[in-house]
This record gives C-alpha cells, structure tokens and sequence, in this order.
C-alpha cells in the first residue's frame, strides 16, 4: 500500500486551515499531519513532522511565507519538504520571491477542491505547478528591475548544458508537458525523462518549477517569447 501524502496547512485564518485541513484529510490517499498559523511555526512543525507537502499561505504575521519557504527549502534535513504557495491573487508580489525560494509551485486560495488535490498530488510526485501565462507575467512584473528579462544574455549557470538541453529548457519554461516537448522536438519520450533529469542534476533545481525560474533568470527565455 503506497504511504499516503502527509501535508502540512500553513495559515493564519483558522477557517481557511480548517477547511483545507478536512479537505486534505477526506481525500483517499492524504493526510494532515499538523496546522501552523505563521511562518515561524510552519518552519518549526515541517522540521519535526517532515511533510511530503506544505500549502504555505504567504501573508502571515510573524514569519510570511516567503521566509518560512527560504528556511524549509535550505535547510538539507527538509530536502524532501516540497512547499506548495496558496495567494489570494495571481498578481501577488509575494509569489516570485516565493519561487526564487524554492517554492514547487503556486495556486489561488480560490481554487476548485479537486484542482487543489490535484496539485498537492503533482507537487509530492516531485514536479511543479504553474500555470505558465501566469508565471510569465509575474516573472515580467516581479524579477528583480527585469534587467535579465528584457535583453539575451545567458549566464555561467547554462555553461555545461548541451544545446538539446537549453531547448528542452525553454520549452519547459513555456509551459509544455514532456508528452508536448517530445512531440515539438521529434524525441521519444523516455529520452525526453532522462533531458529533464540532467537539467535538474546540472542546475541543481529542486523541480520543474525551479526550471522555469532558472530560464528566465539566466535570460535563455522571456516573457512574451514564445517557441
């Protein structure tokens, strides 16, 4: 029997805690392992509990959840904690830094049951969520002046990556699955797997979601530019 998803609910509200929490604990395959109402407390209860997931608010008093996600994601005794980042709105100036911290992915706080499992579910299989015409935009509003997003000019970072590899990387930060990678490039499938796999290795990324930021980060990708 596969070990059910342990997920941990950060958030100040108590009801919205509370009803993330019963959703969490009436889907076959999950569970609530604790609640945390700050940053602070997130920290500390992933350190002792070790979640497969936290859904991290990231307005919260004491510690937001931009801190608490830097704290749990660079801390090598939580490497297998994956932070998921709950925003009230797709414009929220928290959500970039968030990612730069190693959050897996984001989702609104307004989203549908079943998407919300649905994301926790992709999120403890190790990938990301992000919707890729949000993400372009808070990537083009948020980076830090859009210097890296405004003119071509790659990084040290993409030295070591082969020229298949920085097109198997664009193609992630546009947005497309490795079933729609394998079909624009003509590659099977189990050879696109093992592009991924050395992306993550090489850039030393958490996930498919820290993928993205490092394409638009090293300026091999920009917003508005699709392929």
């Amino acid at each position: 029997m596969a070990e059910a998803v342990r997920v941990l609910v950060a958030d100040d509200q108590a009801l919205l805690r509370g009803s993330f929490r019963l959703l969490v604990d009436s889907t076959p395959g999950m569970e609530a392992i604790g609640e945390a109402s700050d940053g602070a407390m997130a920290v500390e209860l992933a350190r002792e509990l070790k979640p497969h997931v936290v859904l991290m608010d990231l307005r919260m008093p004491v510690m937001d959840g931009v801190a608490a996600t830097r704290q749990i994601c660079s801390d090598d005794s939580m490497a297998d904690v994956r932070v998921l980042a709950l925003t009230m709105f797709d414009m929220d100036e928290y959500v970039y830094p968030a990612l730069q911290a190693g959050a897996s992915g984001f989702m609104l706080k307004d989203a549908s049951p079943s998407d919300l499992v649905a994301g926790i579910r992709v999120i403890a299989d190790g990938d990301g969520v992000l919707a890729p015409t949000v993400t372009r935009r808070l990537l083009a509003k948020f980076s830090p002046r859009g210097e890296v997003l405004q003119t071509f000019r790659p990084t040290p970072r993409l030295a070591g990556l082969t020229q298949r590899e920085q097109e198997v990387l664009v193609l992630i930060a546009n947005g497309l699955s490795n079933a729609e990678i394998s079909g624009r490039l003509v590659i099977g499938l189990p050879t696109v797997k093992t592009h991924v796999s050395s992306l993550l290795a090489k850039l030393n990324a958490r996930d498919r979601a820290q993928l993205v930021i490092v394409a638009y980060e090293s300026g091999l990708t920009r917003p508005g530019v699709s392929t």
